[in-house]
């Protein structure tokens, strides 16, 4: 496991799922939601900043990284109930909340359902459950063909397996590739024990045959995000769109968008300075208010 100066390692039972939590500093909780095919050491830098004001607390999710990895249980909600199971074992009432990609989906979902347990949501180059399908998103869909390999019973933990898919998906979706060259084999390695290389395969199968047409036939439709929110979203993402992320301000009572022109889907990586300093002033740091 990477080290990282001042973090703490534990394992919380969580509902029917034991996951890895990465935790540092002390105060109010602030919990970080990873995406594919990361862990928690993507927020290695936003850890750094908000330890000296915050108890943060990075898991990592149901089949990633150092947490178990069942067979089932790789739709987003699942991901959003697993957050809250952890959230009921931690003892945490109200947490502040950030995702990114998967984990930020999950995250929007979280804040649906339970409105009550989050004040803040950061949202990162993320989806959200309110996809819909006109005609911009249809003509967009080309870009998440890569999902159908990742997919497929067959060859898709293999594709997941490998480091040479890790390697390739940041030089495609990344623009600042200084911070993520680095850590394709701290990513990477995770996937090569079977079961979580099954897992990535299934988060995707999942979303493919289970998720997407209940989403885009509306199944969040009048459901509302009352969460506070702050998306900052890099526009040279090449698979989520402008118009996808635009797409949830009618479902929304307050968010703020945020595009950081230039930067690609990995954001907390590619422009941590960026991350932190919105971070800080949008979770409101003691230190800075004082």
């Amino acid at each position: 496991m990477p080290h990282l100066e001042g973090v703490r390692h534990r394992w919380v039972r969580a509902g029917d799922v034991e996951l890895h939590v990465a935790e540092a500093g002390a105060g109010e909780p602030v919990v970080l939601l990873h995406g594919w095919p990361q862990h928690w050491w993507m927020w290695r830098h936003l850890i750094a900043a908000l330890a000296t004001d915050f108890h943060v607390i990075a898991p990592d999710l149901r089949g990633y990284g150092w947490s178990e990895a069942p067979r089932g249980g790789y739709d987003k909600e699942q991901f959003a109930a697993d957050v809250l199971a952890l959230l009921d074992a931690l003892g945490l009432e109200r947490v502040r909340l950030a995702g990114h990609d998967w984990g930020g989906v999950a995250a929007f979902m979280l804040c649906v359902d339970h409105p009550e347990r989050v004040s803040q949501y950061l949202a990162l180059n993320t989806g959200h459950p309110w996809i819909g399908m006109d005609a911009r998103m249809a003509a967009h869909l080309w870009a998440f063909s890569y999902q159908l390999a990742l997919a497929s019973p067959g060859a898709g933990p293999w594709i997941a397996s490998r480091p040479e898919t890790v390697r390739l998906l940041f030089r495609s979706v990344a623009t600042h590739r200084a911070g993520l060259e680095g850590e394709v084999d701290v990513y990477a390695g995770r996937f090569r024990e079977p079961a979580r290389a099954r897992a990535a395969s299934q988060t995707y199968r999942t979303f493919l045959l289970r998720e997407v047409l209940p989403l885009a036939r509306g199944r969040y439709r009048g459901r509302r995000l009352s969460t506070p929110t702050l998306w900052l979203h890099g526009t040279a993402d090449p698979v989520i769109s402008r118009h996808m992320v635009e797409s949830v301000r009618p479902h929304a009572d307050d968010i703020t968008i945020e595009w950081v022109e230039g930067c690609g889907h990995f954001i907390a990586e590619e422009r941590p300075d960026v991350v932190v300093d919105r971070a800080l002033t949008f979770f409101g740091a003691p230190r800075m208010s004082s």
